[in-house]
């Protein structure tokens, strides 16, 4: 009686499981994704607030040449990722998805913090969202529940959420692997803004999960061989590398080329 009461329980166990599967992917297709009104966006942002500016220019090139990735077929899931800390991996990843939110054809982005050590995206939106990626990952919170949208036309967010004590095991689990299967389809791009190669190796797991690594560069401070370091990182990761943004770039443009623009 032993061994059949087990085999009831295990398949009792089985079918729920089978239907917490469905009754995701049914919540999914109905995704109605929460606004919060009030939001104060770091300035740094510039693609929202100066859509015209030459800066605002350099990220509608990244956007051109991340849309023109595989000979136009442009991946559809992309970790962003950098070397080091504070390299500017996430405002650039911010700066990107609205450019890439401005353009002709509108498409639908979901932009995930999956720095669940020190997440920024939330903060930098200017908008109060505690609960996020970690708390969905550990069954908490609801897929709805956790993503957001602000002001910004066909951007969804998620926040990093509440730090918890395992960040590389529950990217590593099944649970994130079927979440962005069941995103896929509403979503025409999903960026995740991951934390550093060097410092632990969420980006190496990500990356393998997605269609491609986007790497941060800081030009003047990462040094070569660092970067080398992680290229090999992310190839031992199975993880492909798509191509590495430079930032904190200064140059003069000359005086009639302003005035032209």
């Amino acid at each position: 009686m032993g061994k059949i009461t087990e085999a009831l329980k295990k398949a009792a166990e089985e079918r729920h499981t089978r239907l917490d599967k469905i009754n995701r992917i049914t919540e999914q297709e109905q995704l109605i994704v929460k606004k919060i009104g009030s939001s104060r966006l770091d300035a740094r942002i510039v693609t929202y607030f100066d859509p015209q500016s030459l800066i605002t220019e350099q990220y509608k090139i990244l956007r051109t040449n991340f849309m023109s990735l595989n000979h136009g077929k442009s991946p559809q899931v992309v970790v962003m990722t950098s070397a080091l800390h504070s390299e500017g991996k996430t405002i650039t990843a911010l700066n990107l998805v609205v450019a890439m939110a401005q353009g002709v054809h509108k498409p639908k982005i979901l932009l995930i913090d999956a720095d669940m050590r020190r997440g920024r995206i939330a903060t930098y939106l200017g908008v109060k969202q505690e609960t996020g990626l970690s708390d969905f990952l550990r069954g908490q919170i609801s897929l709805k529940d956790a993503l957001f949208k602000i002001d910004l036309e066909n951007l969804t967010f998620m926040a990093s959420g509440t730090v918890p004590d395992n960040p590389s095991e529950l990217l590593a689990c099944d649970t994130m692997k079927t979440f962005l299967n069941e995103v896929r389809p509403n979503f025409d791009f999903i960026l995740i803004d991951t934390p550093p190669v060097i410092a632990v190796t969420d980006a190496g797991v990500l990356g393998a999960l997605a269609d491609g690594v986007i790497m941060v560069i800081q030009a003047g401070r990462t040094q070569r061989g660092i970067i080398e370091r992680c290229t090999e990182r992310l190839d031992q990761a199975h993880a492909q590398l798509l191509g590495h943004v430079l930032t904190n770039i200064e140059y003069h443009l000359p005086e009639y080329i302003y005035r032209y623009l």
